[in-house]
């Protein structure tokens, strides 16, 4: 078997082993010009004989070699014998660093996955065909491991991976060595376009390239390259694992803090999503609550895998959270004791009694994403509480928080009323004419019954803090007040004054409906 029937069959099994490409799949390649990108693209214009399969071509221009258009010439030229589709982008990847405050390097990666995005949603593609190689791979995995990376940054370059947009990424020749690739393109007699900006060491990656992964195979093993192949594969697979139990174990011990409220720890779900990001019907995500307890129940090494999660989610692109920030964090797992750090990107982490409360903040305040999850930095609406009550109810609009619904009914007996967290029940006849639903305010007191068959009005403060409401919390939770009078504090305490008793014959029904998909449950308490 020849040099191309080898690497074909290599390359198509990989690419089978996988399930990369489907019958009728639409395939945006990347191709720069280089040896990987034109190997890729012989090899998936070979595979698509056997698989139906639509093939179209993004070169960028990254605006950073004089020779760049050439390399552009060629790519198109290739295009046309092949009879592909070509779609060129242009860009200045030196400007757009500046702007964007990173490398060179950074920058050109962005534009030219913006340019793989752009072109699938003009062909309808759904998936994107890059040319990383083995050698790529095991650059990658050194680079990381010199950084001190985890266990996903040391597991290199995954076959296969879903962007933001839903875009499947795949790297079909991923299994492949540099040398198999030119070896393959000799073979066929195809020449590809040399970047001398590779011949240089001024990236690390560079350096990597032409030093150590040299002497490593001349030196230590002649499969070197292929060895850490295997081992990359062995850390995905570890590393995959390990990320299901880690969501496993935040989604019983924390809860996102999209709408305020006592929730239980069973009901708090991490929804995956990050800070500045939406799901259909839901708010954005801004600030997590851990149980501190039920946190340290899971071993070790999944608390740093889950406060890093955690991190992430809350920060802009999830990277440059470091082991010492990590370290920083689980420390307020393991002293009791209020106290607080400070993270990047304007994270603060704190703790409060039993819990952990991390939260994005910007120039001392909350994010500019609070206000669609704590509600208006107002509240007051007044409750009229009439006859009409009886007959219909009346709803208030409570904004992002959702509504609050005041209805009035007759009973014969007032029995053993359900327990619910969201819904309350009063004696009609003890209330005022007029309720205001607001936030708390200097001077609020509810009535609570001292245990001995008295009632005394204890602060709102104080309730709050004998209850360990954390800090964070405490002004964005609604209460329907007479007055300084609190009669409901929403999620938490009625007042005793008002409270339904064996003589009711009138009841007021108060409901906190929730805002579709805001994160909030009702439950019996």
């Amino acid at each position: 078997m020849g040099i191309r029937d080898e690497t074909e069959k290599k390359v198509f099994a990989y690419i089978e082993e996988y399930g990369m490409i489907s019958p009728g799949d639409g395939i945006v390649a990347g191709v720069s010009g280089g040896a990987d990108s034109v190997c890729m693209l012989e090899l998936l214009s070979a595979y698509a004989e056997r698989v139906a399969l639509k093939l179209y071509v993004v070169h960028v221009n990254h605006g950073l070699r004089k020779e760049a258009r050439e390399d552009a010439g060629y790519v198109e030229e290739l295009c046309r014998q092949k009879g592909l589709p070509f779609f060129l982008t242009e860009a200045d990847a030196g400007q757009a660093a500046a702007a964007e405050k990173c490398s060179e390097e950074d920058a050109g990666r962005r534009i030219r996955y913006r340019a793989f995005r752009q072109a699938a949603r003009r062909t309808g593609a759904v998936k994107v065909a890059v040319a990383h190689n083995s050698n790529d791979n095991a650059e990658t995995m050194l680079f990381h491991l010199f950084r001190g990376s985890g266990l996903k940054g040391i597991g290199g370059i995954a076959p296969l991976r879903t962007d933001r947009d839903g875009i499947r990424i795949l790297r079909p020749i991923l299994c492949l060595e540099r040398q198999e690739v030119e070896a393959y393109l000799r073979d066929r007699g195809i020449s590809w376009r040399r970047d001398a900006t590779n011949d240089r060491d001024d990236y690390r990656r560079n350096r990597i390239r032409h030093h150590i992964l040299p002497y490593a195979g001349q030196e230590v093993s002649a499969g070197a390259v292929g060895h850490m192949l295997q081992t990359a594969r062995q850390l995905q697979e570890t590393e995959r694992y390990l990320q299901e139990q880690t969501e496993e174990a935040l989604r019983q011990c924390a809860e996102d803090m999209g709408i305020p409220g006592r929730r239980g720890m069973e009901s708090g779900a991490v929804s995956g999503i990050r800070e500045g990001q939406t799901v259909p019907g839901g708010p954005k995500a801004w600030g997590y609550r851990v149980d501190v307890k039920t946190f340290r129940s899971f071993h070790e090494a999944l608390q740093g895998r889950m406060l890093l999660e955690l991190m992430k989610r809350l920060s802009p692109t999830g990277k440059d959270i470091c082991a010492v920030h990590i370290r920083d964090g689980l420390s307020l797992f393991e002293k009791e004791g209020n106290r607080s750090v400070h993270l990047p990107f304007g994270i603060r982490a704190g703790r409060q009694y039993g819990q952990v409360i991390l939260e994005r903040i910007q120039d001392g305040e909350l994010s500019g994403t609070v206000p669609e999850t704590q509600g208006p930095a107002e509240l007051s609406a007044e409750a009229p509480l009439t006859e009409v009550l009886f007959r219909s109810p009346a709803r208030y609009d409570l904004g992002s928080l959702g509504e609050m619904e005041f209805s009035a009914f007759f009973v014969k007996k007032a029995g053993e009323l359900p327990r619910n967290q969201y819904t309350k029940w009063f004696d009609y006849d003890k209330m005022e004419e007029r309720a205001v639903i607001r936030f708390r305010r200097q001077g609020d007191f509810l009535t609570i019954a001292d245990g001995a068959g008295k009632v005394a009005h204890k602060s709102v403060k104080e309730y709050m803090i004998a209850e360990k409401i954390p800090r964070q919390c405490r002004d964005r939770i609604p209460a329907v007040a007479f007055g300084s009078h609190i009669l409901w504090l929403v999620g938490w305490r009625i007042s005793e004054a008002f409270k339904v008793t064996g003589d009711t014959e009138r009841v007021l029904q108060v409901k906190f409906i929730k805002k579709q998909g805001s994160g909030t449950e009702e439950k019996d308490v």
